[in-house]
């Protein structure tokens, strides 16, 4: 793909440790390094933007987990953006966990006005007191929103970074009722992994082109968790059903082929050699396409 460049964002500081391990997510870039992805994408440059150490640390103010160390690497992660679309270049972010989104949409909006494509096997639209871990990783979506603690919602007086009637978000399929509901009060166009399906994937992506079409451009957040378990059971909250390859790659595919399109981060593979090449193999021919 023509000026991509890769920033490795390895932040797991949106995630609460379970048992006595570390999340691995931040060891995503490497791994995809390792297997071949670099190689085939051939990225102008690759920048490492190298994250706080990870800890369990719960913010008394926001309520949620390392909140300040997520404040901090999202305005320098922005910086990096930022400096990378003005220069014309696509930036392929690769977390990491969904709290990078936070310094994705925060270079956006320090530039203009812009939507988003949210493809994501849960809504990641919960308030700190709704969360069970107070981990950012499931707010993300409520954060760039404007929702939540001002820390985070309102980094540089930027808030919202991303209004709601400009996002689409697509693929959640934890249905609980209660969890739902927090996002269908909200403006934001909200289709489960069924109604995507049942809407039909190319007309909800061209609804959302259509939609966006007077903004400044959009970004795509891909978690990975959206693809189907059993293709993609190594993330860090894995659930049946899920995504094809061949349904994602519709969904990418039409969204790259907008000049609206400025670029897109992947989050949440904690990494397993197999499903690792199989993504690369499959991530990959969507980008080249």
């Amino acid at each position: 793909m023509k000026h991509l460049i890769i920033i490795e964002a390895p932040s797991n500081l949106g995630l609460k440790q379970l048992g006595d391990v570390e999340p691995g997510v931040r060891k995503l870039p490497a791994w995809l390094k390792t297997h071949g992805l670099y190689d085939v994408l051939q990225p102008q440059k690759v920048i490492h933007m190298e994250p706080p150490p990870y800890s369990m640390h719960l913010d008394k103010e926001s309520g949620v987990r390392n909140a300040d160390d997520i404040v901090s690497y999202s305005k320098t992660l922005s910086e990096q953006i930022k400096t990378a679309l003005n220069a014309g270049q696509f930036p392929l972010v690769i977390g990491g966990d969904c709290s990078i989104l936070i310094g994705c949409a925060l270079a956006l909006k320090s530039i203009g006005t812009y939507g988003l494509f949210f493809i994501d096997g849960h809504t990641d639209f919960v308030l700190p007191h709704f969360s069970q871990t107070k981990a950012a990783a499931g707010m993300d979506l409520a954060i760039i929103c404007g929702n939540g603690p001002d820390k985070l919602t309102n980094i540089n007086s930027l808030k919202p970074y991303i209004a709601e009637e400009n996002i689409f978000a697509v693929g959640n399929r934890y249905l609980q009722n209660d969890y739902v509901k927090l996002i269908t009060d909200s403006t934001i166009n909200y289709y489960d992994l069924y109604k995507l399906r049942a809407g039909g994937i190319e007309h909800i992506t061209k609804k959302f082109l259509e939609q966006t079409a007077h903004l400044d451009g959009f970004w795509i957040h891909l978690d990975v968790d959206v693809l189907d378990n059993e293709l993609m059971p190594c993330v860090d909250s894995p659930q049946p059903g899920g995504l094809s390859y061949t349904e994602l790659g519709s969904v990418i595919r039409a969204l790259l082929l907008s000049p609206k399109i400025k670029g897109i981060n992947i989050t949440i593979l904690d990494p397993d050699g197999t499903y690792a090449k199989i993504f690369i193999e499959n991530f990959s021919q969507m980008l080249t396409a």
